[in-house]
């Protein structure tokens, strides 16, 4: 169930064009009511410095938590930052969304390098600890194709027996060699290598702050709807039940 739109404005007036633009774009793609957890992971390697100085990564996780406003009741998005590991796991809220990222980062060290699969494997334990009966969306943002590929596949794979949906986000060079490795993973064949298409991609550009608020969020709700499908229909989810 979606956030009172009341509630929004007496307590993160910033986001509500936000959230209204998010609720057009689940409304296009026939998600109008649908619930699901909303989970953000944020690249923290080295190669992120310039994001974080000028604000992409703060603009992602008010954009994204916008979104979540619009599909979960708790006004909350936990966030998983990675570079070699697991650098921090930490949420966003509606209360004190502003700046939130940048008092997050000052407490960390060592920007390291870049591998996804410690950040899966923190974004699947806090969801199947928290109990959640509602599917999840992962917002998985990075700036380069990772160091642990082989791991990073076989995370995906087995992470789609699993009701959650990793939508990948692409800062950088959009014609970077760098993104080959998640367009392919994009295109991973089912049901031989997994049961569902549980993973989508794309790219945000060089300047993902320019990226129009309605299009990224087309491109973030886009394929989800399919894999709900999908998954409902291999008993990942269960079916929808009928309207009373």
């Amino acid at each position: 169930m979606a956030i009172d739109l009341r509630k929004i404005e007496q307590t993160a007036p910033a986001l509500v064009d936000l959230y209204k633009r998010a609720g057009v774009s689940l409304g296009k793609h026939g998600l109008r009511g649908q619930r699901a957890a909303v989970y953000l992971v944020v690249d923290h390697s080295g190669s992120m410095r310039p994001y974080y100085r000028d604000g992409s990564v703060q603009a992602l996780a008010d954009r994204v938590l916008g979104l979540a406003a619009q599909l979960d009741d708790d006004g909350r998005v936990p966030v998983v930052f990675f570079s070699t590991d697991v650098d921090a796991v930490s949420d966003i809220d509606l209360a004190d969304h502003h700046g939130r990222i940048d008092r997050i980062t000052a407490t960390l060290g060592h920007m390291g390098r870049t591998n996804y699969h410690t950040a899966m494997d923190a974004v699947i334990d806090h969801y199947l600890d928290s109990g959640a009966d509602a599917p999840a969306l992962v917002v998985f943002q990075t700036d380069g194709g990772p160091g642990d590929r082989a791991l990073t596949e076989k995370y995906v794979c087995k992470a789609a027996r699993l009701p959650l949906f990793w939508q990948f986000v692409g800062f950088g060079d959009p014609h970077s060699s760098q993104f080959d490795f998640l367009r392919r993973l994009d295109e991973l064949p089912v049901p031989q290598r997994r049961p569902v298409d549980n993973a989508g991609f794309f790219h945000a550009g060089k300047d993902p702050r320019r990226v129009p608020d309605d299009v990224l969020y087309d491109r973030l709700v886009g394929e989800f709807p399919a894999w709900l499908a999908a998954a409902r229909a291999r008993g990942i989810l269960p079916a929808p039940r009928p309207a009373a």
